[in-house]
């Protein structure tokens, strides 16, 4: 009853958390296309049939087994024995036979029975193993929507640094015709203006690789998503932990491979068990006294009963073998669960860590303003330098772009910190 009781609680805080989650609709919309397009989820989809089919395979071993047989010998030297001055015919030399038999398995102690739990463990994995593949997938979705949104931030960003550059640019153009500039002055700026205009290319670059990643995943080469939208309720560790263990298919996983070796001992332990089975033949045939040529209708009916003695230890050695597997894969669940602390210990600090960052740029980005400001009044007076003007406002979009990175690296840890706690958010 406490048991049950801790597992209705524990639902009830994973329902809880994850309705605090925030996800675009578009993200969804993406992610759950991505889910019918991508070939590799119609491939382990289709591990799912093969392991119904499977079970299906291992059930028919209850049903009885019939069969048609049909025989012809030529036998030589031909059976005879002298009687009363005649030679009399103890078998054919032609021998024909032909029969239907029939058998089935009275008792074989649970064998079928721990088969076909083996192969539901096989299905139930097969199943957790979709819902992985299609964690991983969204995981990746996400991360390419949130990468194409921050790309799309720098360049815009960098679209304004470089419309300064051109305005400045225009500006000292007519200075210098005044003569109140340096040919030196518009060869910076032209200099800057150029490295600028390199940044924005590689930007794009990596936005169009990104729209290329979306295409292969989704198969759409679209997005029109802008802002870092994605929100995860914050818990401290232990909670967080206790999510994963409870909802991360990873977990799941690692459970029916224990299932699934634990299987494997039941049908090694039956190795020594006896088999009780029924067998039944019909037919026509030849070979009965006097007339051995003439075929006859012929009918048998038993029980057999095989009962194993010694096969050199093999089952005893299975068993052992099974019983370590069992250990080994109890082993890797502590190993995962110590990885995932690690993992989530990780994440909530980078969360943390990224909201201290973007609130102190902010800061930063009111000081690069002040000095444009400052900048912009003294190059106006003729006091200070084009270079210093270009600096001042280059460094306002540097501190700009250092808050879009910040905001993304929030996002991505958000992403990250769902997936462990194995969040399905669309």
């Amino acid at each position: 009853m406490k048991k049950l009781l801790s597992i209705i609680l524990l639902s009830c805080t994973a329902s809880a958390t994850f309705a605090q989650a925030k996800v675009s609709e578009e993200l969804k919309g993406l992610i759950n296309q991505s889910f019918t397009y991508f070939p590799k989820v119609k491939e382990v989809e289709n591990t799912v049939a093969t392991a119904q089919q499977k079970i299906s395979l291992t059930e028919t071993a209850k049903a009885p087994e019939v069969n048609y047989e049909a025989s012809y010998n030529y036998v030589q030297p031909k059976i005879v024995i002298p009687l009363g001055g005649v030679d009399f015919q103890f078998a054919p030399v032609h021998n024909l036979a032909t029969d239907f038999n029939a058998s089935y398995a009275l008792f074989d102690f649970g064998r079928i029975k721990a088969n076909v739990n083996r192969s539901k463990d096989d299905l139930k994995y097969a199943q957790h193993n979709v819902d992985y593949v299609k964690n991983q997938l969204a995981y990746q979705v996400s991360n390419v929507f949130y990468n194409i949104v921050y790309l799309k931030n720098a360049i815009a960003i960098q679209d304004s640094v470089l419309s300064f550059l051109n305005d400045n640019k225009a500006v000292t153009e007519n200075k210098l015709k005044n003569g109140d500039a340096l040919r030196i002055d518009l060869l910076n700026i032209q200099s800057t203006y150029d490295a600028e205009q390199n940044r924005k290319v590689d930007l794009q670059n990596s936005l169009d690789k990104q729209l290329n990643l979306l295409e292969y995943t989704t198969g759409i080469k679209k997005s029109n998503g802008s802002i870092f939208d994605f929100d995860v309720a914050l818990s401290d560790a232990d909670a967080a932990f206790s999510l994963a263990q409870a909802n991360n298919v990873d977990f799941l996983l690692a459970k029916d491979k224990i299932k699934q070796s634990q299987s494997d001992l039941e049908i090694a332990k039956l190795g020594n068990q006896p088999y009780i089975g029924l067998h039944a033949a019909a037919g026509i045939k030849n070979g009965y006294v006097p007339d051995v040529n003439e075929l006859k209708f012929n009918y048998v009916a038993g029980v057999s009963l095989s009962v194993p003695i010694y096969n050199g230890g093999k089952t005893k050695q299975q068993v052992k073998l099974q019983e370590n597997l069992i250990k080994q894969n109890e082993l890797s669940v502590e190993s995962l669960n110590s990885n995932y602390k690690k993992d989530i210990n990780q994440a909530i600090t980078d969360i943390k860590s990224n909201y201290e960052r973007i609130n102190n740029t902010k800061g930063q980005i009111e000081q690069a303003k002040v000095a444009q400001q400052l900048a912009a009044t003294r190059f106006k007076n003729g006091v200070g330098t084009n270079l210093e003007l270009t600096n001042a406002s280059t460094n306002v979009q540097r501190a700009e772009l250092t808050k879009l990175q910040y905001e993304y690296q929030l996002c991505i840890a958000k992403l990250e910190l769902a997936k462990l706690m194995g969040y399905r958010y669309w």
